[in-house]
């Protein structure tokens, strides 16, 4: 509070609530789309941030990182240095760091970070805490030594929560946390903070066109017949999920992924067909209702295939997929099949706001400054459509768009064919008005797009009539709007300025001084997520929003953006949404919401009745006893065999705690975290042979599904299992399925997702893997958690790994302790003759001599060696007697002895002064 009050911080009154509780407590905080708990975090992380308190930030992403570094003193926060002890030194100085998990796991384990002085770790997406990950395996090291620092977790997905059993009580006994904070948008304090402060909004209903509507009702005819055809198919299956409704809403997929995975070999070929039609579906939709009609026609013929045909679940053969494919050309081509294609319905409404309703409401407003309007759009296709539609107008660019997509344009209607014709000669005479335009959509161009951010800063600042700053920034200024660079995801167009000035409604606005700076924007970017939207925000100040698209968060953000503000209610923002009501568009809108309400409302109802014991804190060692703790498991066993012992009395001698030596690689897996839980000790190293060492015999080389088909076409495994061999006495190949995935190979998608064709030699080579290594053992793994279980049991009585030796293994030298009496060339050369195997090699090495010794003994003296009459004669065989070639192969022979001839003469004389005495010897 006192914080709060000395550096006049600027929090909306549920920020300094979300600030106060998780300064007071540790704790998860769960907040609704929007709400946005950064601001609160970023208080939090300044007032931890100095020399005395170390603090960790773990799981942020990268956007995330750069968000929060911006915004924080650089002093205190400190870059993860590469080296093991700079990274030392540079804990002990205190400060913030983003660390990634891997880095803390490893320097925890190997005890190079002060775990005692760290004050406390902020983990941010909390909703991805499971029991198996690195951040849950940190978490743990750090409370088992540290009972002091906080852990404070923060989340924005309470979606995320609803997915499978009790989520919400595993994520917080994963973060070792007590508390739970809810803060949905129907909370008092939220309303109280955003209500009296709401902008104007207007709502636009645009109708869809007729054709739109049409191909709408078809496709979900089509997504309803499929659901009800899946829901039929699998009668067991619960398949609450699966409903119209969802279908059409973003996630569904994943979600019904999630359901389908750990059945997924038990379903037919029919239902997996579905699953996949019904995610195309969903894209056609997507594509009719927001992407221009030559892109929809476009894509629709990419499912008019006969290949395509073939390999779905047969909707194509319905009467409603013949209309979709009918009327999405028809919306391309006119009736006498001439190129006339439909402007999307949502284009003249925002034409019309940008040329009359603006200015007419500036005129109202009586404001002199320019209109600043920012235009938000869900994606970077639809921002790019928006800036050619503005700056080109509708008929050229659908015409690029058809010559982009290899849409056959055939004859331009005469009307089209005007239209684009007037636009083109409009062109020159608009050059004067004093116009800018900017997108930003994100991928590409990354660092255009933080130069647009920034330059975008500077333009809303200096507002007069003329602009001498472009887009790029390295123009010098006597060339004013020279070019324009655009990223964008589909195409990246380099533009200069004549086509801009094209653009429609500076003409309709040149008379008139107000002309608008637009500004168009996703809702959130790749280089900044969903913080983009805020930041624009603060530095356009724009006077209108228009909404293409509806988002959620968005919305949120914008009223989030007005309470911070505080105007007068003539001063705040306008907001228009454009919206197509009654269509998938505004379902898909309300479904959303609904389905954020649910969460909360369960995660609500589970806090009132959620068991949390004392212990969950981690702050007394109760919480750990649950895992496994040798000393006691021998003392039981031991006070019945001594109980004469001075009434059972533990001796004096401790047990060791069991080791096993994990290769440093394998930290991006689960496996050390959960051998960790069982109560084995896990050293990490950097080892050249295998990837866990369980006792100086076993060796164990873990393989993942897609792991092993790579590492078996590649040899990789075959060179790795050599090594095992020679230097350990039981070599194990583990191979570890998915635990979400079926635990087995047969079935549709054998192996992996690829064609079968690609994986039937698997099996085939696993099983000549096992021939050339008899002393190999394979191990079938279900899930992690067995393998945790099976090393513990493999451990068992056995006596420890040496961390030296197993790192020395491998490496060029010889360990002091390595009993290598043969030069492992020789060894593997050997195993390679006729009559030599693992059996017999060790005593032919022993008492062989050299190769030069071998040579000159006599048949009956190789068969004592090999203590076998029949392997003695292979191996006298393969030394002594020359071994021409069967009839069939002479052909072949005598060609490879001409080309010897033209490569030189000596080159084949050994296989002839042969073959030449054992001619002799016959005679």
């Amino acid at each position: 509070e006192e914080y709060l009050l000395q550096k006049e911080v600027v929090l909306l009154e549920h920020e300094k609530q979300m600030f106060l509780d998780l300064a007071h407590n540790d704790g998860l905080l769960v907040c609704a789309k929007g709400l946005s708990y950064e601001r609160a975090l970023i208080h939090l992380l300044r007032a931890f941030g100095d020399a005395a308190n170390l603090v960790l930030v773990i799981n942020s992403s990268d956007w995330e990182e750069h968000y929060y570094r911006s915004k924080l003193e650089p002093k205190y926060v400190h870059e993860v240095a590469s080296t093991a002890s700079e990274r030392e030194r540079v804990y002990l100085e205190g400060g913030l760091q983003f660390i990634s998990t891997r880095i803390l796991v490893v320097d925890l384990l190997k005890q190079r970070i002060p775990v005692e002085l760290i004050s406390g770790i902020v983990v941010l997406r909390a909703h991805t805490i499971i029991e198996s990950c690195q951040e849950a395996f940190a978490l743990r090291l750090y409370r088992q030594k540290n009972k002091t620092g906080f852990v404070k977790g923060f989340s924005s997905s309470p979606e995320a929560f609803t997915i499978g059993y009790s989520h919400i009580e595993r994520t917080m006994r994963n973060l070792f946390v007590k508390n739970l904070f809810i803060w949905p948008r129907f909370h008092a304090t939220v309303r109280g903070a955003l209500h009296p402060w709401q902008a104007q909004t207007i709502e636009l209903h645009v109708p869809l066109s007729g054709s739109q509507t049409a191909i709408q009702t078809h496709i979900l005819d089509i997504m309803n017949f499929l659901v009800r055809e899946i829901k039929r198919i699998n009668r067991t299956v619960d398949l609450e999920a699966v409903t119209v409704e969802n279908c059409v809403t973003k996630k569904f997929h994943k979600i019904l992924q999630a359901q389908l995975d750990c059945i997924w070999h038990q379903l037919n070929s029919q239902t997996k067909l579905i699953v996949a039609d019904l995610k195309i579906l969903r894209s056609l939709m997507i594509s009719t209702m927001y992407h221009d009609a030559v892109s929809a026609y476009a894509l629709m013929k990419r499912y008019r295939s006969t290949e395509y045909a073939l390999s779905n679940s047969g909707w194509t053969l319905l009467d409603a997929a013949e209309q979709i494919f009918k009327i999405s050309r028809q919306r391309v081509f006119n009736g006498q099949q001439e190129f006339e294609p439909e402007p999307c319905p949502k284009w003249q409404p925002l034409t019309d706001l940008l040329t009359q309703d603006i200015p007419g409401d500036m005129r109202n407003c009586r404001r002199t400054e320019q209109p600043k309007v920012l235009i938000l759009c869900q994606d970077a296709r639809s921002c790019y459509q928006l800036k050619q539609y503005l700056t080109q107008g509708g008929p050229r660019f659908l015409l690029q768009q058809a010559l982009q997509h290899e849409v056959p344009v055939g004859k331009l209607s005469d009307k089209y064919s005007k239209e684009a014709h007037t636009k083109a000669q409009a062109g020159p005479v608009k050059k004067e008005a004093p116009k800018e335009e900017q997108p930003v959509p994100p991928a590409a161009g990354l660092d255009e797009l933080s130069q647009l951010l920034s330059e975008s800063e500077a333009e809303g600042q200096h507002f007069e009539e003329s602009y001498m700053l472009t887009m790029t920034q390295p123009v010098e200024l006597t060339q004013p709007r020279e070019e324009h660079i655009k990223p964008d995801a589909n195409a990246s167009v380099f533009e200069s300025i004549p086509e801009l000035e094209q653009f429609d409604v500076t003409a309709a606005l040149a008379a008139v001084p107000h002309q608008p700076y637009i500004c168009l924007q996703t809702f959130k970017t790749e280089r900044e997520g969903s913080m983009a939207l805020e930041q624009m925000l603060e530095q356009l100040q724009p006077h209108y929003v228009v909404m293409y698209n509806t988002n959620v968060t968005a919305i949120r953000q914008l009223e989030v953006f007005e309470a911070r503000r505080r105007l007068p209610a003539a001063d705040r923002m306008k907001v228009y949404f454009l919206i197509h009501a009654r269509t998938v568009e505004e379902q898909a809108y309300l479904t959303s919401l609904r389905r954020e309400k649910a969460a909360f409302e369960l995660i609500i109802d589970t806090k009132s009745k959620m068991v949390i014991p004392e212990y969950q804190d981690g702050k007394t060692d109760e919480a750990f006893i649950l895992y496994k703790n040798y000393d006691d498991d021998l003392g039981a066993g031991e006070n019945n065999a001594k109980s004469r012992q001075a009434g059972g009395q533990k001796t004096t001698t401790a047990t060791e705690t069991p080791k096993v030596i994990v290769d440093m690689r394998e930290f991006r897996s689960d496996l050390p975290c959960l051998i960790h839980k069982r109560g084995l000790e896990v050293l990490p190293l950097t080892i050249a042979i295998g990837d866990y060492i369980l006792t100086p015999e076993v060796c164990v080389e873990r393989k993942s599904i897609s792991d092993l088909i790579g590492s078996l076409n590649s040899g990789r495994l075959y060179n790795q299992c050599v090594q095992m061999q020679r230097h350990y006495a039981k070599p194990i190949l583990l191979i570890e399925f998915d635990q979400n995935k079926p635990f087995h190979l047969q079935g549709k998608f054998m192996l992996s997702q690829q064609t079968s064709t690609a994986n039937a030699d698997i099996v085939q080579k696993l099983q000549l893997l096992t021939m050339h290594f008899p002393r190999l053992r394979l191990i079938w793994s279900p899930s992690p958690y067995a393998t945790a279980q099976l090393f513990e049991e493999l451990k068992l009585g056995k006596p420890e790994p040496d961390p030296q030796q197993a790192a020395a293994l491998g490496s060029e030298e010889p360990t002091a302790g390595e009993q290598l009496h043969f030069n492992s060339g020789v060894y593997d050369f050997l195993l390679r003759l006729p009559g030599v195997h693992t059996r017999n090699i060790h005593g032919l090495l022993r008492k062989g001599g050299s190769l030069k010794q071998l040579l000159l003994r006599s048949q009956k003296e190789l068969e004592d060696l090999l203590q076998s009459q029949e392997s003695g004669k292979l191996l006298y065989d393969i030394l002594h007697v020359a071994h021409l070639p069967e009839k069939d192969e002479v052909v072949g022979s005598t060609a490879l002895l001409a080309a010897g001839k033209q490569f030189g003469a000596g080159s084949h004389n050994r296989f002839r002064k042969a073959a030449a005495e054992s001619r002799r010897g016959r005679r």
